[in-house]
């Protein structure tokens, strides 16, 4: 890509999103030309709600059951067009109450079609499964919808009448508010304390460069980001504390009335997953607390501290970092670089993606902090970003094209309704993505940039195997006081919290006070029992990448074919024929020693 003459926009938490300069942005026109045209969607979509309605009592016979899926498909990819097109927007500015009042129409649109489509279920299941089994024998068109009704049938038995299961999905828009009040208070109504560095100078802390303050080697600066960020947490504790009571509460209510024992049960149904592979994974990890326990006082010694402190735990053992700082498209050039032993057309697709639309780069004021990739079904995946100049946001932007383009692949080679990848595999295609840049970068680096590199091995392993299961354990706790009929009261939620970073990062860190109140900043945990796949994701993507670079026999074709099948079968059996069993603590165990 052409690097020279580039104008680096102006960007921060404090510049007007309408300053960002249009070729910085996501094309959301891409969905919809304008506003005009989503409203004219949201009216087309609104006119068949009738229409679906009316198949209820339908599904007797093999077309009927065609009928209503096939309709229920139609309005599904439409409606996910519907509720992207608001949501995205609202994310890069949150600021906008025009785009707060238009997301809240799609998420009433998404009740609606809930409400008009619960009937489906309800019914086919109660044919039996001998004779849905018949009607998808009968009916060729019914192909494609083969794997969707044999999960269903497999948890027949967690699905209700079609009435209750209607009031259920009226409720869903009520039951969301604790999630959409701790959006709202953290990305537009919070506001963090000024700070000063080292020098005395005035500083910035928000949630979007709180990271980058983190990898400073101006160790007043991490202190005073750390306080101000977990102090402006800490002040609105018993609010946080009551936002994650009611989504946990939700969680709880939707999993006991669809008959499961409670919510970890319930969130890991959806994926075929037992819950012996969830208690396995955590007691993995607890076995191998000493090499972490070993880490941390290795960077306590080595940083030559009498203590080593929360604020402490990103610092980079190497002073090499700032000579990875390039320039958005030269980290583009980067990427695809490093991603090249993936083939011409993997290549080829990630050059579209980085040139035509699908990124929002920068940060500005109102905008949700982070990063994420959003598909979109029959348009093209969109990724948001808050670039930095430093290698971590290299590997981000990895990171985030790895989940752009599994979205990408699996759309291109799947019917809608096989197409969504399961959250268990989300994080298998984003992470090779980052260890494949991890290694091109180790075989050009110098001797420093090496330790700095090796050091961010590390640091993923820390971060995500052992603190997502940390967060893991920590949604077992929580969740386990929900099904025990109890509330999470704030001083509770945090002295567990000490406790358990105690347990995880052994004596030479110092447990300070403000750690405390870090739970409450986790957006994860109102998506429940989604962080333990990062984990076994991250140990499935070290099997991949290193099977790519060592040159497997067909271990290129193996991982695109894992990539291009979606969710046309079960994690668990599309991980392993691509070569790579999570059945067995193995995987992990054999990242854990990686790190040792």
């Amino acid at each position: 890509m052409e690097t020279k003459n580039i104008n680096i926009p102006a960007h921060g938490s404090n510049v007007l999103r309408a300053d960002i300069p249009a070729e910085y942005k996501w094309h959301v026109q891409d969905i919809y030309a304008d506003e005009a045209a989503w409203q004219a969607a949201c009216a087309e979509f609104k006119a068949l709600l009738p229409q679906l309605e009316a198949l209820k009592g339908s599904i007797t016979s093999a077309q009927g059951l065609y009928n209503a899926l096939h309709l229920q498909d139609k309005m599904s990819q439409m409606l996910d067009k519907l509720y992207a097109y608001p949501r995205l927007q609202q994310d890069a500015d949150n600021t906008d109450q025009h785009l707060q009042a238009i997301a809240g129409e799609a998420e009433a649109l998404a009740a609606a079609f809930s409400s008009a489509n619960s009937f489906i279920e309800p019914e086919m299941l109660g044919l039996g499964k001998e004779k849905v089994a018949a009607m998808l024998a009968e009916l060729p068109e019914l192909a494609e919808y083969k794997f969707y009704v044999e999960n269903l049938l497999r948890i027949t038995d967690h699905i209700l009448s079609a009435d209750k299961e209607a009031i259920f999905a009226q409720s869903r828009l009520a039951t969301g508010t604790a999630a959409s009040a701790f959006r709202s208070l953290v990305s537009a109504d919070m506001e963090f304390p000024p700070i000063t560095d080292g020098e005395g100078k005035p500083a910035i802390v928000s949630e979007g460069n709180y990271m980058l303050n983190m990898t400073s080697p101006d160790r007043e600066l991490r202190k005073n980001s750390f306080r101000g960020l977990m102090g402006t947490y800490h002040k609105y504790r018993n609010t946080l504390a009551t936002t994650l009571t009611g989504s946990a509460r939700t969680a709880y209510f939707y999993a006991s009335v669809h008959n499961y024992k409670d919510t970890l049960e319930s969130c890991l149904a959806e994926d075929n997953i037992p819950t012996s592979l969830y208690d396995g994974l955590i007691q993995t990890v607890h076995d191998n607390f000493a090499p972490l326990h070993e880490y941390i006082q290795l960077k306590k010694d080595v940083l030559g501290y009498d203590e080593f402190h929360p604020y402490d735990l990103y610092m980079p053992l190497s002073k090499a970092a700032d000579s990875f700082a390039c320039t958005f498209p030269e980290a583009c050039a980067k990427v695809e670089e490093a991603l090249a032993p993936l083939g011409e057309d993997y290549i080829a697709t990630l050059h579209k993606g980085l040139t035509e639309g699908w990124i929002d780069i920068y940060e500005n004021k109102g905008k949700r902090s982070g990063a994420y990739s959003w598909g979109v079904y029959g348009v093209h995946p969109f990724v948001l970003l808050n670039y930095q100049q430093r290698y971590s946001s290299i590997s981000t932007l990895a990171h985030e094209m790895g989940h752009a383009l599994h979205s990408y692949y699996s759309s291109m080679n799947q019917t809608y309704v096989n197409s969504e990848y399961t959250i268990f595999c989300a994080e298998v295609a984003s992470t090779t993505n980052e260890n494949l840049l991890l290694e091109y970068t180790l075989q050009r680096a110098n001797d420093e940039q090496k330790i700095y590199l090796l050091n961010q091995f590390l640091e993923a392993v820390r971060t995500t195997v052992y603190r997502q299961v940390q967060f893991a354990e920590f949604e077992k706790f929580i969740h386990g006081e929900i099904t025990a009929g109890r509330s999470l009261q704030a001083e509770k939620l945090e002295n567990y919290w000490l406790e358990s970073n105690r347990q995880y990062y052994g004596p030479a860190l110092t447990v300070d006070q403000e750690l405390a109140s870090e739970w409450s900043r986790i957006p994860h945990f109102y998506t429940p029992f989604y962080v333990y796949k990062y984990a076994t994701g991250y140990s499935a993507a070290t099997a991949f990448s290193s099977a790519i670079l060592s040159g497997a026999p067909d271990a290129v074709e193996k991982y695109l074919g894992f990539l291009k099948a979606g969710g046309s079968d079960y994690s668990l059996n599309i991980l392993k024929n691509a070569g790579v069993d999570l059945n067995t603590p193995q995987p992990v165990t054999v990242t854990l020693q990686k790190f040792a």
